[in-house]
């Protein structure tokens, strides 16, 4: 005969993950690993069903340390791309201001592709977690820290616990905050180059195997990044209004318009650089840059919290938008199994992020503004080895410190 339940002992919560980006998806992975019931809701039909942007360098003091305690850190060792650290530095001459090549044994930050990491991801969630085809609406508060969410089929679902991983435009964030996103001042336009080595060895040549940097020190920049499969995506980077292509009287489904218009702007750059511009493949895929204020706080709402873009996004200089949102969902899915209930694991949580988020962000903001402001003396170039060795030493006192605490270290088992 089963045993009664007891009366005192509180119901498990319930869990709702909006967005099935990095960050959500690996705090659904930890909490999986300790057998902690969560749904993941996204809009996307499937884990493939978009494509899912370029490529992310993994730092060993956050997203490894993440992926580590989701047991999944060799299997992201064997699609991960250590060469691709690789970086050079440009002026608009095509001039090389500097060069960083890895060693053969650096694994500081190796790169992935997005959608590599979020199949890698949602392969081990068990099958259902992710509710694939469901659009956050609207939510409304129940009181009690409990939430309605509304989709856009017309379902809805009460939760415990919701976790807003739904990044920039975030639905959960108005819940906690009125602070939105405001554009920085520089937008890009992506395109993208197959079988690089082979059709385009000149544009192979120029980005390398990992990232490529070119700047006028003023308002024009280009930046190549290397991803898998021979493939290469740059960003055509302008600091310049919202509205710029109104003002111009551009087509923006015309790229030879918007080509030649580009041409003209980066009249007197490199041959070797306008390349990316004349021999690109496709349209012109315009993407404005838009930051949240930083420091980005809010006063403790039970019931709710937020992880990644939607807590803290920032310009995407040092890489660090993808690492905190996978550090932040190791840490929340941590406090969750450690702390009695959900709204002591929030204010935890929220504690910590805040304190390691807001000077990132800041930094982050400022390194887009200085790389498309103007430059009164040589451009300022990151030192990368130093760079690296500040993320081997920080992931080292970083585990130290879970190790003096008590809190539980490789949490998964790899590949289950």
């Amino acid at each position: 005969m089963s045993q009664p339940l007891n009366p005192h002992t509180p119901p498990t919560p319930r869990i709702a993950i909006i967005g099935a980006g990095p960050g959500g998806l690996l705090c659904a992975r930890v909490l999986q690993q300790r057998g902690i019931p969560v749904t993941v809701y996204e809009g996307d039909l499937s884990a493939t069903s978009r494509n899912q942007g370029g490529t992310l360098d993994m730092h060993a003091d956050q997203g490894q340390i993440a992926l580590e305690d989701a047991g999944l850190l060799a299997a992201f060792m064997q699609l991960a791309r250590p060469e691709s650290q690789a970086k050079k530095r440009l002026d608009s001459q095509g001039n090389v201001l500097s060069q960083f090549v890895p060693q053969r044994s650096d694994t500081a930050a190796p790169e992935i592709d997005r959608g590599q990491l979020r199949t890698l991801l949602t392969d081990h969630l068990a099958p259902g977690i992710v509710q694939w085809n469901h659009k956050l609406l609207h939510v409304t508060p129940l009181g009690g820290g409990t939430h309605r969410l509304h989709f856009e089929h017309g379902s809805t679902a009460d939760v415990d616990l919701l976790i807003g991983a739904d990044g920039a435009h975030s639905r959960v964030r108005p819940l906690l905050t009125d602070q939105v996103p405001q554009y920085s001042g520089v937008t890009f336009l992506e395109v993208q180059f197959d079988d690089v080595d082979r059709r385009h060895p000149d544009i192979a040549r120029l980005v390398g195997e990992g990232d490529m940097f070119a700047t006028d020190g003023q308002r024009l920049g280009i930046i190549g990044q290397r991803n898998s499969h021979c493939h290469v995506r740059v960003y055509i980077g302008m600091k310049t209004p919202l509205d710029w292509h109104t003002q111009a009287g551009l087509n923006l489904k015309d790229p030879d318009q918007v080509r030649q218009h580009l041409l003209d702007t980066f009249t007197g750059w490199s041959e070797d650089l306008l390349a990316v511009i004349r021999h690109n493949e496709g349209v012109f895929v315009v993407r404005p840059l838009f930051a949240l204020p930083a420091p980005m706080r809010w006063a403790h709402v039970p019931g709710v919290t937020l992880l990644g873009d939607a807590a803290h996004l920032m310009a995407p200089f040092g890489g660090f938008g993808a690492n905190l949102a996978l550090l932040e969902g190791a840490e929340l899915a941590r406090c969750i199994a450690e702390h009695p209930s959900p709204d002591q694991a929030i204010r935890q949580y929220e504690r910590v992020m805040f304190e390691r988020s807001g000077p990132l962000a800041v930094a982050a903001n400022e390194g887009l503004a200085g790389f498309f402001g103007v430059q009164e003396g040589p451009l300022d170039v990151p030192d990368h080895h130093a760079e690296h060795q500040q993320y081997q030493e920080a992931a080292a006192l970083y585990r130290q410190r879970q190790r003096d605490s008590g809190m539980p270290q490789g949490l998964g088992v790899e590949g289950s």
